[in-house]
């Protein structure tokens, strides 16, 4: 006996036992045992799942509902006990069983699909909403969720790299990158209810231009309403003669119910991707489990030709297509390549532009960053926007503290006080003065105000590669600028020390040892100097080299290179612009990750999540040695606006646990980029700490020829990929990675896999 026969011979036993019931039985498609039976004329349906998820009163209460309104839908027969549902055991298994009246008519996807028959379907699914609204208030189950369920679409994200098929991949990484950025964030601002939950077109029966049957409510939940909506036009589109255009007939019929919300036709498109995505991502771990299933794989094919058809439209394009006869369209924006022209035109051509095909940025959120054509973009580079792209706790505190005060530190407010003071007690004890201006360049530039007013001394060291700003004091002492195209080398007071590179340096490694031989390059350059007549005022310095190749510094190095700048009279000043407020992961400030206490502390670009802020902090001793009767005022410098604004990062930082969550996903990222590493020849090394990574790509393991063009082909590749990031280093050839702290574990998948698949073209 077979399987199905022997599923058959219990189900028999069910019916004649619970119902009186005999008759021949015919298995019907599905993923729960449904069976045909009929008898004396008659014909009904029973149902039997042992699924322990499934919620059988809830979805009994969503058809009572349904047939009250008169709707198509089954009836339940009770049993010969007065049960609707019978529960029993079978072999140490639990089950449910009902017995439905048989609904006639034949399925729409037997049919096909014409304009009137989806404008029919959509007014029939709004109808269903209208009687079903309130039910979720009142049936607590309605919170479950399951495999299916489309606000849970990314629980199956990471099956993607079971697809043997490129184009599938990326196809599939394409729909879960739309939802993601497009969809999820917004399915809580969309109207909410009861939802049926699989309104396809197997579920809906018609029969004389009408609909006979709505079947099979299994996937009932709490949902927004837009989710059924998706559901059923990702069924729709899978119609011979059906596109977006066509499938707009849809949401016309369901519009004439309930009208649809903007916010709601903006999801449409990327919720029907991410439907169509869910079934092919369950129906792959299905071949793997049980390839010759009867039931389960019934659109497979059609998936997968309708997300191909689809998937080139942009999420713009596909929202304008499919409510063509719902709204009036918006203009559409300039084009990326009308703005260049025009920018060509009135700014400076000394300005770059980001990628071989630019971008037009016109919205942020979170990680992402979306173009004018609706397309988003996972930013994993844009390290300014800390806390996420247009936090809304900092948008908040902005637009409050502007419609009430914006003026200068010469009165006083309370919004200075507090800023200071959170700042400060994020650092050291001693480091408990602080000076607010507008960017990082104005606070190196401060730094070296103050470290030649603490010192009399005037020159600097600076590490090889290093970049410290735009003003010109800035721009002398950056040898990425001065010893770059256009630079003109060192002034005579900037004194430059080697890259203490444990990579391609001169001294490999990064222990202890690799720690002192670099240092002992500091004194020799301090040294050298003074003998010169010079004096030193400070050394600049990042805990981790962001422009010179996000290069962690050597254990030992920053220690032994500041006593010997202290030896000889000058201040150690520690630059986080690029690697403070947590971002390391370990620590919140990257000179805690070496044990060692600066003199100064320059602080930009997180310190405003992109607001323009900057800060100077340092001791009180050095601050009074720079109050020498000379007025220092920075006219935006710690305004109420700004000082608001780093106050609400702060504490961004710390109510959702963003150092903590840079420690756990940064060792993650580099943990696959590592197993990268293995695959892909062309990574020479991976390096970083928390969300501060570099990955350096070489032609040649044992001479480190430099991988420029490819490194620079990679970054461009990826973002036609959706994902964002840039090159970096003294040799071009390291990809920066720096997001903003937001980014979760399934964006890091995604970018490993994207990688990986990028990668794999230069081997």
């Amino acid at each position: 006996m077979t399987e199905e026969q022997e599923q058959l011979e219990f189900a028999s036993r069910i019916l004649h036992k619970h119902w009186g019931r005999k008759g021949r039985l015919q298995r019907l498609p599905g993923e729960n045992f449904n069976a045909l039976l009929r008898a004396e004329g008659n014909c009904h349906v029973l149902k039997i799942t042992g699924d322990p998820n499934a919620e059988i009163q809830l979805e009994q209460a969503v058809l009572d509902r349904l047939a009250e309104a008169e709707l198509p839908v089954p009836r339940t027969l009770a049993s010969a006990d007065g049960e609707h549902v019978v529960r029993l055991k079978q072999d140490g298994l639990e089950w449910q069983a009902r017995l439905q009246r048989f609904q006639p008519g034949q399925q729409w996807r037997t049919l096909g699909s014409d304009a009137a028959r989806l404008e029919l379907i959509g007014r029939q699914l709004g109808e269903v909403h209208q009687v079903l609204s309130g039910l979720e208030k009142v049936e607590p189950r309605s919170t479950r969720t399951h495999q299916w369920d489309l606000a849970q679409a990314l629980q199956h994200r990471s099956q993607i790299q079971f697809a043997a098929d490129t184009n599938v991949r990326q196809h599939l990484e394409r729909c879960l990158h739309l939802y993601a950025a497009c969809a999820l964030p917004h399915l809580a601002d969309c109207p909410q209810g009861m939802l049926h939950g699989d309104f396809n077109d197997e579920n809906i029966l018609l029969e004389d231009e009408r609909i006979s049957g709505i079947l099979d409510v299994g996937d009932c939940q709490r949902g927004a309403l837009v989710q059924d909506l998706a559901i059923c036009l990702s069924y729709a589109l899978q119609h011979e003669g059906i596109g977006l255009a066509e499938a707009g007939r849809l949401l016309k019929g369901y519009d004439a119910v309930r009208t649809l919300e903007d916010v709601e036709l903006d999801l449409v498109h990327p919720l029907v991707l991410a439907r169509l995505a869910t079934s092919t991502l369950i129906s792959l771990a299905r071949r793997r489990a049980e390839p010759n299933h009867s039931t389960w794989f019934s659109h497979e094919d059609s998936t997968l030709e309708t997300i191909g058809r689809l998937i080139g439209f942009s999420p713009r394009t596909a929202r304008s297509v499919l409510s063509e006869s719902l709204r009036e369209q918006e203009p559409l924006l300039r084009s990326p390549e009308e703005l260049l022209a025009h920018r060509k035109e009135h700014l400076g051509p000394s300005l770059s532009i980001s990628y071989q095909r630019p971008l037009h940025i016109v919205r942020g959120a979170g990680q992402y960053l979306h173009a004018e054509d609706g397309e988003p973009y996972l930013d994993l580079v844009n390290n300014v926007c800390h806390v996420g792209h247009c936090h809304p706790v900092v948008v908040e505190a902005i637009s409050q503290q502007a419609a009430v005060l914006n003026t200068n530190t010469r009165y006083l407010h309370e919004n200075i006080e507090r800023f200071a003071e959170r700042l400060v007690g994020t650092l050291p004890d001693e480091l408990d003065t602080c000076f607010l201006v507008n960017s990082g360049s104005e606070a190196n530039e401060l730094a070296l105000r103050i470290a030649r007013a603490a010192t009399g001394a005037h020159d600097v060291l600076v590490v090889d590669g290093a970049y410290h700003g735009s003003t010109s004091n800035c721009v002398a002492m950056s040898p990425y600028k001065f010893n770059g195209t256009g630079g003109s080398g060192p002034p005579d007071w900037v004194h430059v020390v080697p890259i203490p590179d444990g990579y391609r340096g001169e001294i490999r490694g990064h222990d202890e040892a690799a720690g002192a031989g670099y240092a002992l390059e500091v004194g020799r350059v301090v040294g050298e100097a003074c003998a010169k007549g010079r004096s030193i005022a400070g050394f600049f310095v990042e805990p981790i080299l962001s422009c010179g190749g996000q290069v962690p510094l050597p254990t030992g190095y920053l220690r032994a290179a500041f006593d010997h700048v202290h030896k000889a009279g000058g201040l150690a000043i520690a630059d986080e612009v690029q690697v403070g407020f947590g971002r390391v992961g370990e620590a919140f400030w990257g000179f805690q990750l070496h044990d060692v206490v600066p003199d100064i502390v320059v602080m930009g670009k997180p310190i405003g999540n992109g607001h323009p802020l900057g800060a100077v902090v340092t001791t009180r001793r050095i601050a009074e040695a720079f109050d020498n009767g000379m007025e220092f005022f920075s006219t935006f410098g710690g305004n109420p606006v700004s000082c608001a604004c780093g106050i609400a990062v702060l504490e961004v930082i710390e109510k959702q646990a963003l150092q903590e969550r840079a420690n756990r996903l940064g060792k993650r990222f580099i943990e696959g980029l590592r197993r990268l590493q293995e695959r892909h020849r062309i990574i020479g090394d991976v390096r970083g700490s928390g969300l501060f990574i570099g990955i350096e790509l070489v032609r040649d393991h044992s001479t480190l020829e430099p991988a420029a063009t490819e490194a620079s082909q990679v970054v461009n590749l990826m973002r036609e990929r959706g994902i964002l990031l840039s090159t970096d280093g003294p040799l071009h050839n390291v990809i920066k990675i720096k997001p903003p702290m937001v980014l979760d574990h399934s964006d890091i998948e995604m970018a490993l896999r994207q990688l990986d698949d990028v990668l794999g073209t230069f081997t």
